[in-house]
């Protein structure tokens, strides 16, 4: 992926050195800025802490409301602890990992404010928060073992770039397109949360079953692959980005955290009632029908009657 020269977000917070809690006073931010999504707050253990770090992207509002819980409410600084000096400083590679991030949330922004201009909108640009460990958000605790998330009530992104070795080890999804494609499907949720989609989806998962919820779900997360898709479609077509190989790791990308080849390698079967993101096949589907149309009406996943 082409990247290097493109433009750096001034949309990113950088916790990595601030410890737990945002940006306390001394803390460095990153004129690059990156961050991780904030973490869920409450009694709901470490099962859904796996969940969530097996599942890419998740709202964690939306999570909570199925599970009955409500998100954890910021009212206040609640966590202040002195930064460790011993903690172990960003590696050369994590900066420019965390350059890398900057670049592709610049380059969605562009995208994204060009798309919502031809539809007569205004797009706002999201934040990203880069952390270490575990951080604050307006949804609760983020911590690393959560994965990427999109907290809806502060419109923040955020992540721990140590995700990235998971995806290339773990998922057995490398290359930097694959990583850019965790960020443009996290941007995706941002833009249905602009587009009222996200609230509409929450207002109807609680007054649904809970097979009911996870089909919505499914539902607004291929619809994320899909917008993470047409950012890919647009921003390749303006600015000349994909090299030889980088659709091919989108698209491993996508598939390596469907729901059924997760549940395979965690519990040996497979229960298509519990997902809530989508087989690999349908997250792969969905990507390449944004990837291919570029068009914000491909994307319609509630409409579609096959998924």
């Amino acid at each position: 992926m082409r990247w290097k020269t493109g433009r750096r977000s001034e949309n990113v917070e950088d916790r990595r050195d601030s410890g737990l809690g945002g940006l306390p006073q001394g803390s460095r931010r990153s004129s690059y800025g990156v961050g991780r999504k904030a973490g869920i707050g409450g009694g709901l253990g470490g099962i859904v802490v796996v969940v969530v770090l097996l599942l890419l992207g998740v709202d964690p509002s939306l999570l909570l409301s199925q599970l009955g819980e409500a998100p954890m409410e910021q009212t206040g600084p609640r966590f202040d602890p002195a930064p460790d000096p011993g903690r172990v400083q960003a590696s050369a590679g994590q900066d420019e990992l965390a350059e890398f991030v900057s670049v592709v949330l610049a380059d969605t922004e562009d995208t994204w404010q060009t798309i919502f201009r031809e539809q007569g909108k205004r797009y706002s640009d999201p934040r990203l928060v880069l952390f270490s460990g575990m951080t604050r958000s307006a949804c609760g605790l983020g911590q690393a073992a959560m994965g990427p998330f999109y907290c809806p009530a502060d419109q923040k992104v955020y992540i721990d770039l140590v995700f990235y070795d998971e995806l290339r080890t773990r998922f057995g999804a490398p290359g930097d397109f694959a990583q850019a494609y965790v960020i443009a499907h996290e941007v995706g949720h941002h833009v249905q949360n602009l587009l009222g989609i996200s609230d509409r989806v929450q207002d109807l998962s609680q007054r649904s079953s809970r097979k009911e919820a996870n089909a919505l779900s499914v539902r607004l997360e291929l619809q994320a692959d899909c917008f993470a898709g047409l950012w890919a479609h647009r921003a390749h077509k303006a600015r000349d980005i994909l090299e030889q190989g980088d659709v091919e790791e989108g698209l491993n990308a996508a598939s390596a955290i469907g729901d059924d080849r997760l549940q395979r390698q965690g519990q040996g079967q497979i229960t298509p009632d519990s997902f809530t993101h989508g087989s690999s096949a349908q997250r792969v589907r969905w990507f390449k029908r944004g990837l291919e149309s570029g068009e914000l009406s491909a994307c319609d996943s509630f409409s579609a009657e096959s998924l």
